[in-house]
């Protein structure tokens, strides 16, 4: 399936590009999220009179996400778990508890662009938690986890 791009998708490509991908992955995923239209005669001329309008909001999400990256560059959030003596914690500490305690601390952060390629976190510590706000932009966030009294 040839579709064109009406954003920028990592690992796929950027505005306006026409790419084959899968027809699952088109019609299910893509389309429906509005990232991609079919590239017929009729799409392709309607996407030439939409570029510059889709090219400008690609730039203003991008300037954003930056500059909630550079927000999180200053940030340090601390999380309270219980823990036993070895500062193994009880529980974890995964992707949605560190997007609302980073949200908590004032700079929006979705759990769906908090990365943690080694799993939950399960040992009291500092840890600096890698984040992907956009295609282009990544980040970091420090967080210290903090045994409960």
């Amino acid at each position: 399936m040839e579709i064109i791009l009406l954003e920028k998708i990592q690992n796929l490509g950027g505005i306006g590009d026409r790419v084959k991908v899968r027809p699952g992955y088109g019609r299910n995923y893509l389309i429906p999220q509005g990232k991609a239209v079919i590239a017929n005669a009729e799409n392709v001329a309607r996407f030439e009179q939409r570029r510059a309008e889709l090219e400008q909001k690609a730039a203003e999400a991008h300037a954003a996400a930056q500059a909630r990256a550079d927000k999180l560059a200053e940030l340090s959030v601390e999380l309270v778990s219980k823990a036993g003596e070895e500062g193994k914690l009880y529980g974890s500490i995964g992707t949605r508890d560190i997007a609302e305690a980073v949200s908590a601390a004032g700079v929006e952060l979705n759990k769906n662009e908090v990365r943690l390629p080694e799993g939950p976190i399960r040992q009291a510590g500092e840890y600096e938690i890698a984040v992907q706000l956009h295609a282009d932009v990544s980040g970091t966030v420090k967080i210290n986890i903090v045994a409960e009294q």
